[in-house]
């Protein structure tokens, strides 16, 4: 695939590249001809027949407008109309100025992007192809409809991992539909109530508001609807599908487990989780602690999986239990595994293999935390880590009762990894941070950890990562007396518990799967998750399960796994520059983001009581309708 012959596309070079590597890389044969969006257009073949891509442009236009701007909702209608007496030979030179001064009146009075955003691709298209439309008029060519695939996103949709329309959801949510907003919400996540208390909201980091006063509290409105249907009575019904005959076996009730078994229960499949705790959520149940994710919250979603059709067993080990040939034994059609990341990894320290008293690793302080016991006794701890799981563990600590709680990280403050908001609730409840210190030694008399040999760093060249990498003081070790210490530096896959075949296993004992379909070598396998990435997300294991949910599906019907032109789309969108910063507001203007109230710190570590209130009816509304409703469209020629 060549660089585009004609390119008007605003820094069209960069996404040009990237759109070379992407579709030669992942869809060989799926190519564009032609790619017209908000941004302009770009034309790999000049065969291409701009007057019929320009009426399939303006129909999907006219079908996305909500109706609500009036030149949008009849200007749209009228470009349609022009466009096909222009392809059945009934159209006239006047009718191209028609088109540009109606795509010019749309573009500077519609409120959202589908209008805003109309302009430029429609006038780069006629001033680069005029001689075509002139040749349709006189000649009075009829002119045959190409083949199009289209797409409808925005920064925030595409900074989304499952790809959720935020701006159709708030929008309800602007009018006070709420059932209608969580049948948005659903489409892409099956899990709202959780995600909205711990996403790690890549969506606001990508809302334009940003530029302009602050992002909108997308994860909170979440949360919002989720309360509306579990606390307030809203009803939220799911659709029943007509049944399916055929059996999936999902390993790990996880997050990608559950929304595998989720999404397949609203194709019509019956779905059974296997899963090796004695409840449901995997690391959202026991490694999240009920101050951030209560434990209803999961009950409740869980209780509407299983109203789609899934079976959880508990206390199932697949690979010791049972193996994954004997689900297959058993009639089970297609095989998820969704086993997640659930080992702690070593932090490189001398002593942390000894099995002292008072040292245990992050992930397993926080699942014993989860079943209410106490699992380290003590006054002074230390937490070695930078990401949300260092956060969980050090807040845990202080509601366990220790009064002197350390968190050591090897970079400084701005590269942590972990949710700022969590770092500033931390820092409120009493945690103490040490930047620039490393583990060195745990020390330990009769067999009971007494401290923690500590080295200071400073920071370096930029690693593979991008971070400065953290370089050794030289003689600056000293000791930090402590009665507990939690490394919380990572987690581990164990995918070769479950498949020993090394075609299927990288050397990170992670799950190779083709990253379109999520099939992995033997066809009726199929992984996703923390198993397939590493430790990701939370909204990144959803997203995972309910792709892979629509790639069984083809599988069982058809025997194959073919990437779909929305697949195409999306991957080709990912992959460019959705988000810039110089992007200008047709509307400029200064709003108030709503903060949803947080108990206050001395109060809230005395238990695991939820920290956050959710919004109010009137704060939900208020806040959905600060969206600039950032749409864009974009529509390839195949």
């Amino acid at each position: 695939m060549n660089l585009p012959e004609i390119n008007t596309w605003t820094n069209g070079e960069t996404f040009a590249e990237v759109a070379n590597q992407v579709m030669g890389k992942q869809f060989p044969g799926q190519e564009p001809k032609a790619l017209m969006g908000w941004k302009g257009i770009m034309i790999w073949d000049r065969n291409v027949d701009a007057v019929a891509m320009l009426k399939a442009y303006l129909d999907r236009v006219a079908a996305e407008s909500c109706g609500q701007c009036t030149p949008c909702r009849e200007g749209t209608h009228q470009l349609t109309r022009i466009m096909g007496a222009m392809c059945r030979c009934e159209g006239s030179e006047e009718d191209i100025e028609t088109i540009r001064s109606l795509v010019t009146i749309i573009s500077l009075t519609s409120r959202c992007n589908i209008g805003l955003g109309l302009a430029k691709p429609v006038l780069d298209l006629l001033d680069c192809f005029n001689d075509d439309f002139i040749e349709v008029i006189h000649r009075q060519r009829f002119v045959e409809p190409g083949r199009y695939n289209s797409m409808v996103t925005a920064p925030c949709i595409n900074a989304c991992p499952s790809h959720v329309d935020i701006p159709a959801y708030l929008e309800h949510v602007r009018m006070g539909h709420w059932p209608e907003a969580m049948a948005v919400v659903r489409q892409g996540c099956p899990m709202p109530g959780t995600i909205g208390r711990v996403c790690v909201r890549p969506c606001e980091e990508n809302c334009r508001r940003k530029d302009l006063d602050s992002p909108l509290a997308i994860r909170a409105i979440k949360r919002f609807l989720s309360d509306q249907e579990q606390f307030h009575g809203m009803r939220s019904e799911e659709p029943m599908p007509h049944p399916q005959a055929e059996k999936i076996a999902i390993v790990g009730g996880g997050p990608a487990g559950l929304s595998c078994s989720y999404y397949l229960g609203r194709l019509g499949y019956p779905s059974t989780v296997f899963e090796a705790q004695e409840g449901p959520g995997g690391m959202a149940a026991y490694g999240i602690p009920s101050y951030r994710l209560p434990k209803d919250v999961i009950a409740h979603e869980v209780g509407i999986i299983e109203h789609l059709g899934a079976e959880i067993r508990y206390g199932v080990h697949v690979g010791r239990d049972i193996t994954v040939d004997d689900l297959s034994d058993q009639g089970y059609r297609a095989v998820f595994l969704a086993m997640g990341a659930p080992e702690s990894s070593p932090m490189r320290c001398e002593g942390e293999d000894k099995g002292y008293m008072g040292f245990m690793p992050g992930v397993h302080f926080l699942a014993q935390a989860a079943r209410g016991q106490k699992p380290l006794d003590g006054r002074r701890a230390v937490v070695i880590g930078g990401g949300n799981v260092a956060m969980d563990c050090v807040r845990s600590l202080l509601r366990l009762g220790f009064k002197d709680v350390n968190l050591l990280y090897r970079r400084t403050e701005a590269e942590m990894p972990a949710d700022h908001h969590e770092i500033e609730e931390a820092k409120e409840e009493g945690v103490v941070f040490h930047f620039l210190v490393a583990p060195v030694e745990i020390l330990a008399k009769d067999g009971r950890v007494t401290g923690l040999m500590c080295r200071r760093m400073e920071l370096g060249e930029p690693d593979a990562s991008g971070r400065r990498r953290p370089v050794p003081v030289p003689d600056s070790d000293y000791v930090m007396d402590c009665d507990a210490i939690i490394p919380a530096v990572g987690q581990k896959c164990v995918v070769d518990r479950i498949v020993s075949d090394e075609d299927v296993l990288t050397a990170w004992k992670t799950l190779v799967v083709d990253e379109t379909t999520f099939q992995t070598g033997k066809k009726l396998i199929f992984g996703g998750g923390d198993c397939v990435t590493g430790p990701a997300t939370l909204i990144a294991s959803l997203a995972a399960g309910k792709n892979a949910a629509r790639f069984i599906d083809q599988y069982l019907q058809t025997g194959q796994c073919t990437p779909q032109p929305k697949d195409v789309l999306e991957t080709l969108v990912t992959s460019g520059q959705m988000f810039e910063d110089d992007e200008p507001f047709l509307f400029p203007g200064i709003s108030t983001r709503m903060e949803p109230e947080i108990i206050d710190p001395d109060t809230r570590i005395q238990d695991f009581g939820e920290v956050e209130k959710g919004f109010s009816p009137v704060q939900a509304r208020m806040e959905a309708s600060r969206c600039l409703r950032c749409y864009r469209m974009l529509m390839t020629a195949v």
